[in-house]
């Protein structure tokens, strides 16, 4: 346990690094990535404003009950709803914030399918 709040101790020093270097604006927002064990979450910010403008997570809804969010597969579906309601507001281009997780697995996976569904960064 203790081991573990380390590693989070860790993440946040590093994703305060990664933030003071890049922000979002009104024309490329900020897309966040946020993983916990059992779900991802995913939001596109405006920083000059302070405003969210779209977000997508796999924390379901009571009629969209998923299993689980903590896996390579729900990282894709997060992605590619995250790229569809940002088109949907008319944002094509934004600046990927990993959060300060390593860029590999379900981190890696949410970004590629955000790619792949049109975003671009």
């Amino acid at each position: 346990m203790i081991q573990q709040r380390q590693r989070n101790v860790i993440r946040q020093r590093v994703h305060t690094r990664i933030r003071e270097k890049l922000s979002g604006t009104t024309e490329r927002p900020r897309l966040n990535v946020y993983r916990s064990l059992d779900h991802i979450y995913t939001q596109l910010i405006d920083d000059s404003n302070g405003v969210t403008i779209a977000s997508a997570s796999t924390v379901a809804k009571k009629g969209d009950a998923k299993k689980t969010g903590g896996n390579i597969e729900a990282a894709k579906a997060v992605g590619k709803l995250i790229a569809e309601r940002a088109q949907e507001k008319g944002v094509k281009k934004v600046v990927f914030d990993r959060g300060g997780y390593l860029y590999h697995g379900r981190i890696k996976a949410l970004a590629d399918a955000a790619r792949e569904a049109g975003l671009e960064f």
